[in-house]
């Protein structure tokens, strides 16, 4: 039953969007944005395509029948060189208001060894023009699996197996006494042969003290049952395999050096983000054993502490480049350990601290969303549990992404 509908959602939503696209063409009120598309991993070289956006003729990505698709060719040539995204978004009137839309959505990828199908539904409340106040809820239901092992960076962090999972998903952000909070949780369930169900939620607090100090602090949860895929489990240091498939710099090895993925300095923010336990995550994941350590529960609780550095001053005196770049400069500190809902998890609390930087570039979108990249340098010269290590020690992590980034 998966294979089939594995084939027949892809093939409804192509003549779903050519319906439409056809439709609107006659009247003269539908455009397709086509743009050129590079890019590269290990495994199909460099990957050339096209980006097709596609929106009612002055809607500016907020009308009627919206289109984002891309079809690349690996020019490598590897067993599957041609990929594809396709994903079709359609208001429900009846009920929508401006800034607080249900839509539904049907999406449809195969690319970087990996295909996943799926239809969801969505709603917004957001007050009046304010998109910085918001609440969202959805529901998504998708066939996923993994076909090609070749493309994933840490293999032993995946599973073959046919999935069929729902998903509920909500998110908020609010103004409160202290500052801005955004909170976040998703709780999944997969129906096919092992069933198994993951929850996780985080929060996240701004306190600003002045415009060049402040603290930042969220906590996070996530609990996953026994027989749960090894994408979906977690780890003390990074977001688990599943959530790299959302951004193209880790999607698939190579596009960051497989060696600095390897090397054990190269974070992928997430999950508990206890960031100092990268290089003993990322051994364990090359364990050829095939035994990752990654835990089916875990609490966790970070904090940075701001303080000013003259790039970020300097950055903040140049008229219109401060809206968009900062240079944050930060103490840190993270603290978690498994909630022991399974037998095999282990009970020491793992904690460490340091001092990074953050560069920030960030466009907003059209909600208010950040849409741009993080690069972080930690220095996580503290560790609980160090191991064969110094508690005390020089540490160098590279990261694309935070999980404290507004």
């Amino acid at each position: 039953m998966a294979r089939t509908i594995s084939i027949l959602i892809p093939l409804l939503l192509l003549i779903t969007v050519f319906s439409v696209e056809k439709t609107e063409a006659q009247s003269g009120d539908y455009e397709l944005l086509p743009a050129p598309d590079l890019w590269y991993n290990d495994v199909d070289g460099i990957r050339v395509g096209v980006r097709v956006k596609g929106e009612m003729r002055g809607s500016f990505g907020d009308g009627p029948h919206r289109l984002d698709a891309g079809l690349w060719l690996g020019t490598w040539f590897p067993s599957s060189p041609v990929s594809y995204r396709v994903q079709y978004t359609n208001p429900i009137d009846r009920w929508s208001d401006y800034g607080s839309e249900a839509n539904y959505q049907a999406t449809s990828m195969i690319r970087t060894g990996y295909h996943t199908h799926g239809l969801g539904l969505n709603k917004r409340w957001q007050p009046g023009f304010d998109e910085r106040r918001y609440r969202e809820v959805g529901i998504h239901t998708n066939y996923e699996r993994r076909f090609d092992d070749e493309y994933t960076a840490f293999p032993n962090l995946w599973s073959d197996q046919d999935k069929v999972l729902t998903q509920l998903s909500y998110s908020s952000q609010t103004e409160n006494r202290f500052g801005w909070l955004t909170t976040s949780a998703t709780g999944s369930y997969q129906y096919l042969d092992d069933s198994f169900g993951v929850f996780q939620a985080s929060a996240t607090q701004q306190i600003p003290m002045s415009e060049n100090w402040g603290l930042r602090v969220r906590s996070f949860v996530g609990v996953a049952s026994n027989q749960t895929a090894p994408e979906y489990l977690f780890s003390r240091s990074s977001a688990p395999a599943i959530s790299w498939m959302d951004n193209g710099m880790t999607r698939a090895k190579g596009t960051i050096p497989q060696h600095w993925m390897t090397s054990g300095n190269f974070q992928v923010a997430g999950g508990a983000n206890l960031r100092g336990y990268t290089n003993s995550d990322i051994e364990s994941f090359q364990d050829p054993n095939g035994s990752p350590f990654l835990m089916n529960s875990i609490g966790a609780f970070n904090a940075e502490f701001d303080y000013p550095n003259p790039i970020g001053l300097l950055f903040r005196q140049v008229p219109y480049l401060s809206d968009f770049l900062t240079f944050r400069s930060y103490l840190f500190y993270d603290v978690g350990t498994s909630l022991g809902f399974t037998e095999n998890e282990t009970d020491e609390i793992f904690a460490d601290a340091g001092a990074g930087f953050a560069l920030t570039f960030n466009v907003p979108d059209y909600h208010g969303k950040p849409r741009g990249f993080v690069f972080r340098y930690d220095i996580p010269f503290w560790l609980s549990e160090p191991g064969m290590e110094d508690a005390f020690s020089y540490r160098s992590l590279f990261a694309f992404g935070a999980v404290i980034s507004f």
